[in-house]
């Protein structure tokens, strides 16, 4: 005896749409994946045409051919330092617009706030002209200190914003106790913002993978590039051999998409923290 379906259908059509709009966004990456491993003869036959091998040797080619053994490991190098010490000073400087009062509280909130509307475009020259009169031009500390003062804004406000969710009573409790503000922090309040730490760390991982401007405008030494800057040059050797430069591609953004599956549970858990207080 068949069994009806219980689904109503309103949640029934929004389950199509939700479905339809994930085929949308996933089908350019497929497309991207499929064409890495066609040869020049198999692109020509069309986007949606199965090679009759894969050809895995495109992504030695890249690797090699491109640099991108050098321009994977200057983005590890910038990456790490970049999301380590923006968690942490957000972390700083949350807890203190959180819990906090001093003078001005409001006026350096407002500043902050400030600081995250201003695009990399419009101090990228008065920066240039700074790093180049401290002679950093073509180093790591060129690219990495910028990203963290453009990192600080919006992990204070983030951080600041999730400490608030926290339950009142056991930082009171705390402070009834005789606890100190950095006791506070380090065994109540840190414990308790992981979830919120971890979403933020992937937000800057891939702000930072990502970012272009700076090290471009920093960094003409291919020593020093990162790998969206190697993506750009490689793309002008290689723009007739299609299958090489989107395994190329498919190298720059795959770190992406693992590093997300792996914290996807705490990205989630993280974004949804308080909205049930």
């Amino acid at each position: 005896m068949s069994r009806k379906s219980n689904i109503p259908a309103a949640p029934l059509f929004l389950r199509l749409v939700l479905w339809l709009l994930a085929a949308v966004t996933i089908t350019p990456f497929l497309l991207l994946l499929l064409t890495s491993i066609k040869s020049k003869a198999d692109v020509l036959q069309g986007a949606f045409a199965l090679p009759a091998y894969p050809h895995f040797e495109n992504y030695l080619d890249a690797w090699n051919a491109g640099h991108f053994n050098i321009y994977f490991w200057n983005s590890i190098i910038v990456v790490i330092p970049v999301v380590a010490a923006s968690v942490l000073l957000g972390l700083l400087t949350g807890f203190a617009f959180a819990y906090l009062s001093f003078p001005l509280r409001r006026t350096l909130f407002a500043i902050l706030t400030l600081g995250m509307m201003v695009p990399a475009e419009a101090f990228i020259i008065p920066l240039y002209y700074e790093v180049r009169y401290l002679g950093l031009i073509n180093t790591y500390t060129a690219v990495i200190v910028p990203q963290i003062a453009m990192s600080i804004p919006f992990s204070t406000i983030f951080l600041a914003s999730a400490m608030q969710q926290l339950p009142e009573e056991i930082l009171e409790a705390a402070v009834l106790d005789g606890a100190g503000r950095f006791y506070i922090l380090r065994k109540i309040v840190v414990p308790l913002m992981v979830p919120a730490m971890s979403t933020l760390a992937l937000f800057l991982f891939i702000w930072t993978w990502n970012e272009f401007l700076i090290p471009f405008i920093l960094v003409n030494d291919d020593a020093y590039r990162t790998l969206p800057l190697g993506m750009l040059f490689f793309q002008g050797r290689y723009t007739v051999n299609t299958p090489v430069l989107t395994a190329g591609a498919v190298i720059v953004i795959a770190p992406l998409i693992l590093t997300y599956l792996v914290f996807q549970r705490r990205f989630i858990a993280g974004l949804t923290a308080g909205a049930t207080k």
